[in-house]
């Protein structure tokens, strides 16, 4: 089990949905994650950089037939500081909740 841990990083709107949908994923396409997430490409460029350089995110550029295609994963340090993320705001959320019921 992963240990609850806030990441600032990941936490932003943005930097969150992205990482939530690439640990659903193997690797997604550029163009399915820019239109999921409705980002300009260079918004999505700009996200992706800081997740990479953080060790979050690993992309790879290849050729498609006459087009390059760029696609992206989590890599095990991206989803262990996600899992770690999401145990801690489930931690705040049951905060909020006491079982008490008071």
């Amino acid at each position: 089990m992963t240990a609850a841990k806030f990441d600032e990083l990941i936490h932003p709107s943005t930097r969150l949905s992205l990482v939530a949908t690439l640990a659903a994923a193997d690797w997604a396409e550029f163009a399915f994650l820019r239109d999921r997430l409705g980002l300009s490409d260079s918004a999505l460029s700009k996200q992706l950089a800081t997740l990479e350089e953080a060790g979050y995110v690993a992309t790879e550029r290849r050729i498609s037939g006459s087009r390059r295609k760029v696609r992206a994963r989590l890599t095990p340090a991206g989803r262990e500081a996600f899992d770690g993320h999401i145990a801690a705001l489930q931690a705040i959320v049951d905060a909020a909740h006491p079982a008490d019921g008071l």
